[in-house]
């Protein structure tokens, strides 16, 4: 176990015996083929969905003719014990006398069984490795104060949800395993973590040098490492879970009342962006009776000087909430114990008036200006991933900016349809046959933003081609086809609401 270190010295890769194991470990996880795509290839896609889903039986079935392969899932995927030969031969050529000192394994009589969990991941760049704290997905066990979480749903979601647009210095606050600042390392010149528990840094170290990595890894609370520091992009998945001012685990609570993470980490990034720098990161807030969770958001953010896009992906029930989150612990709702905490968790809920839990995305970009806000659900399904998104978000906000100042510029614009754009109508049986009920415009990629729109928005964007009519006039033709006259100022004005929205989500673009 590593020790503290001061706030302001960096941690290399070489900083504890675990990561010194790095060369030889690394060497024989290649020589297996413990890596991401032969791990799929030989459990298959039936037995690998097992795997995630935390069911042992079909995946140890599958491992008996896997040779040493099979004995590094069964040991590190698993936490199945093994007799130390077979360990030692699948480890070759790291000794296992080094790997139990070092903190890797542990000796179990003449078994090997695993103190850390280890798996490898393909985070759109080749196999990483990625160095944990062994969880109960594949046995029960409870989860110590310091835990260190592993790759779990929400760094998933995470991963997909960063752009990776090449950039220079990146911010992973609150790394813990370190998986988002490898990731990082993929696209930022230079990638700094952070973390208040030693062991995360322990481990975060390790991951690095197991990947051949050089990142700068600081201990400290929040910001106070990187304090008078700024950075191109910054990714976070702090502390975010909703609850009492306590810390009973340091990877998911972080002392403070309620959302009160969500709100120091979304308040305090933008102090940290360089000009145009943006930061993506998961967070929660509370809905609260009579209160717009928008404008709950929005008060944490700074007059000036950031543009926020927020996303909330789901609203959680209290009750299942917390139940959620005791689980997630290791903690059994029927026992005593756990059904204390609840209690304790719903009363600090009742007494703040809070109906549900929201969690989403948050997105954020450095400008020159008033700060801009839009926060948006998003709680239907979709396949791509967001990250990509956020940054076309960001240009085409940034061009409806410049031209917000003077609307004749907006309908001076030609625009065009994107191709992924489809035009929906619904119909439902009426007195006279087929009634249209409503029509929507949605795009087939990406979140899949969908507008209802009226024949008159519909034939608007029929007209729309890069080599066609600029708006005004395209609007002066479907208003004189509809009235006979000329376009009024409010007919005018209500296309460019609407055509606005359609630009926002990319629906539509005008061509340069």
């Amino acid at each position: 176990m590593p020790t503290n270190r001061s706030l302001d010295q960096r941690s290399t890769t070489t900083s504890s015996p675990l990561a010194e194991l790095a060369p030889e470990l690394r060497a024989a996880l290649l020589r297996v083929g413990y890596d991401a795509g032969t791990l799929l290839d030989a459990l298959g896609p039936a037995t690998h969905a097992a795997l995630g889903r935390g069911e042992p039986v079909p995946v140890r079935r599958a491992t008996r003719d896997l040779g040493e392969l099979g004995t590094l899932v069964r040991l590190l995927l698993l936490g199945d014990p093994v007799p130390e030969h077979e360990a030692a031969a699948a480890f070759s050529p790291l000794r296992i006398d080094r790997a139990v000192a070092a903190g890797l394994l542990e000796r179990d009589g003449d078994q090997i069984r695993p103190a850390l969990d280890l798996r490898p991941l393909d985070l759109g760049a080749g196999t990483r490795w990625v160095l944990s704290d062994l969880d109960d997905s594949m046995r029960r066990r409870s989860l110590d104060t310091d835990h260190v979480l592993g790759v779990g749903q929400a760094s998933l979601s995470l991963l997909r949800a960063t752009p990776t647009e090449k950039t220079g210095t990146v911010l992973d606050l609150g790394t813990g395993c370190g998986v988002q600042a490898v990731h990082a390392a993929s696209y930022g010149r230079t990638v700094t973590g952070t973390d208040v528990n030693p062991r995360a840094l322990w481990l975060a170290g390790a991951t690095a040098a197991l990947n051949e990595l050089d990142i700068e890894l600081l201990e400290g609370s929040w910001f106070e490492p990187v304090a008078g520091r700024r950075f191109d992009r910054i990714v976070a998945n702090p502390p975010f879970v909703v609850g009492p001012a306590r810390v009973e685990h340091t990877y998911r609570d972080s002392g403070l009342a309620l959302d009160g993470a969500s709100e120091l980490v979304i308040s305090g990034i933008p102090e940290l962006l360089n000009p145009g720098g943006t930061a993506a990161l998961l967070a929660s807030w509370v809905h609260m009776e009579g209160v717009d969770w928008r404008a709950r958001v929005s008060s944490w953010l700074p007059d000036h000087g950031v543009e926020a896009w927020i996303v909330q992906r789901d609203i959680a029930d209290p009750a299942l909430y917390v139940g959620t989150w005791l689980r997630d612990a290791g903690l059994d709702p029927r026992e005593g114990a756990a059904q204390a905490g609840a209690e304790r968790w719903l009363d600090a809920f009742a007494e703040s008036n809070v109906d549900g839990i929201g969690f989403g995305f948050v997105y954020l970009r450095a400008i020159d200006g008033p700060t801009e806000l839009l926060a948006e659900d998003l709680t239907y399904a979709f396949d791509d991933p967001l990250g990509p998104e956020a940054m076309k978000y960001f240009e085409r906000s940034a061009w409806l900016r410049a031209v917000a100042a003077d609307p004749g510029l907006v309908l001076s614009a030609r625009y065009e349809v994107d191709a992924a754009t489809a035009l929906e109508r619904v119909y439902l049986p009426g007195v006279e046959g087929w009634e249209q009920r409503v029509a929507r415009v949605h795009r087939g990629d990406g979140p899949q933003w969908r507008h209802e729109v009226d024949d008159s928005t519909a034939a608007l964007l029929a007209g729309m081609r890069p080599d066609g009519l600029p708006l005004r006039e395209l609007l002066e033709l479907l208003a004189f086809g509809e009235t006979g006259e000329a376009a009024t100022p409010e007919f005018e004005a209500a296309a460019l609401g609407v055509v606005t929205g359609l630009v926002r989500h990319g629906l539509i673009r005008p061509v340069q």
